[in-house]
């Protein structure tokens, strides 16, 4: 069963590396790499990622999706992905899954099937802190660390505090941490 609590991000280049090095390793390592690329350069859940169709990354440089638990419409922003997209797709009609399950393309993968993934890969990392959340949150932390800007990863996220948004990406701590480093009295 997925564990939501401890779920941490990818926050330097040689863990998204690394998690990549084992992710390269699975049997389909073109979809499993894609998805995880996609999920860090986007900030959609994995239940979107999942849902998504050859027609909505490869048709529009920003596409529009619906997300699954808010309802809400969400444009996409993939002009830094399209060599990726146009490479991933190739060989695939426009109507069919994006991520499809083994079994073939008459279904996606499920989100469980990713969280074991994801699970092999955090056990050869010797990691506990990692599940289809971490794609999310990856985005979430290095979208703040590169911009400052949580308002809109806030707006992106659909928080309704910039606590809530802080906490969520794991960077709250990580702040106070930082204030103390020249902090001292007497």
């Amino acid at each position: 069963m997925r564990k939501k609590e401890n779920v941490e991000p990818l926050r330097t280049e040689t863990e998204i590396q690394d998690f990549l090095f084992w992710l390269r390793r699975s049997k389909n390592s073109d979809r499993d790499v894609f998805l995880f690329k996609l999920g860090i350069n986007t900030g959609l859940r994995m239940s979107d990622l999942v849902s998504l169709k050859v027609s909505d990354v490869a048709a529009s440089i920003n596409p529009k999706i619906k997300e699954k638990k808010t309802g809400k419409t969400r444009v996409l922003f993939l002009a830094n992905l399209q060599e990726e997209i146009k490479d991933f797709t190739k060989d695939k009609n426009l109507e069919d899954w994006l991520f499809p399950s083994r079994q073939g393309k008459h279904e996606p993968i499920k989100v469980n099937t990713v969280y074991q993934l994801y699970q092999k890969v955090a056990n050869n990392l010797n990691r506990k802190d990692i599940g289809t959340h971490t794609v999310r949150k990856t985005f979430g932390y290095h979208y703040y660390r590169s911009t400052k800007d949580i308002a809109t990863l806030m707006e992106i996220f659909n928080h309704t505090s910039q606590q809530i948004t802080k906490r969520y990406i794991g960077i709250r701590e990580e702040e106070i941490s930082e204030t103390f480093k020249n902090f001292k009295i007497g």
